[in-house]
Parts: structure tokens; C-alpha cells; sequence
């Protein structure tokens, strides 16, 4: 088995933002020449996340909405007596995952047709970096 690493950093120009990092990945695939195995995605940040799903606008914005009613923006969290104030975001991270793996068969990322590997900063305006992990032959 050979393995494969790849690094990608990330800036956006707002706070919270999602921004599709399909190419990216693919990219890192073909720089790996591994035909089969697996990919790792991983957000080495613990206010960021990502996930596989429909890179749509409409949905973003419905996700925006579910993750402010699940852990919305408040004063009173244990993390914000701390250091920061941003425990919300924390949590929202939970919720989407800090990783992904996927399948790579015959040199194709395997993902349906409307998918779309997605990273999501919930906390910007500065850099995050992305590791992007190949497994395989």
C-alpha cells in the first residue's frame, strides 16, 4: 500500500462560508497516481468542518438556519467564560464532522452525481488547513 499526503489552506472573505473542495481532492488524486483505495479529507481546525452533500445554495442556506437553531450563538456556554466566545461554532462542527472518507475506484473519486465534498468555516477570516490523505494502490 502507498499513502499519499496532500495539504490545502483555506481563507475566506467572510465569516461563515461553504465552499466546495471537490476539485482540490481530485487534484490530489491524480498528483498520487493511486488508482484504488481510500481519501481522507480532515479539517485540522475544531471551528471548521466537512461533509459530503448537495453543493446548493438553497440548502447551504437551510443548513445555516438548522445549525443556529441547534447550537445557537449564546453567552452562557462553559467554553465562552474561557478563552472565546465562539462555543456555537464548536458545536456546529460537531454536528457536520471534522472528516470524510471516500472511496477511489479505477483513479475516480466515487461520489453520486449531485455530491459535492464540502468545507465549511463557521468561524473565519483567517487561515485553516486542510489535510487530504490517500490510501491505497
Amino acid at each position: 500500500m502507498k499513502i499519499h499526503t496532500d495539504y490545502m489552506t483555506v481563507k475566506t472573505e467572510k465569516q461563515r462560508e461553504f465552499i466546495t473542495i471537490t476539485p482540490n481532492v481530485k487534484f490530489a488524486i491524480e498528483k498520487s497516481g493511486l488508482r484504488d483505495g481510500i481519501v481522507l479529507v480532515s479539517s485540522l481546525h475544531s471551528n471548521s468542518a466537512i461533509f459530503v452533500n448537495d453543493d446548493e445554495p438553497g440548502l447551504q442556506s437551510d443548513l445555516e438556519g438548522w445549525l443556529a437553531q441547534i447550537a445557537p450563538f449564546r453567552a452562557d456556554y462553559k467554553h465562552a467564560t474561557r478563552t472565546e466566545s465562539n462555543a456555537s461554532v464548536h458545536l456546529q462542527a460537531l454536528l457536520l464532522g471534522q472528516q470524510i472518507v471516500l472511496s477511489l475506484t479505477d483513479g475516480k473519486l466515487e461520489l453520486g452525481p449531485w455530491q459535492s465534498i464540502v468545507y465549511a468555516e463557521l468561524d473565519g477570516l483567517r487561515p485553516k488547513k486542510i489535510v487530504i490523505k490517500i490510501l491505497g494502490e
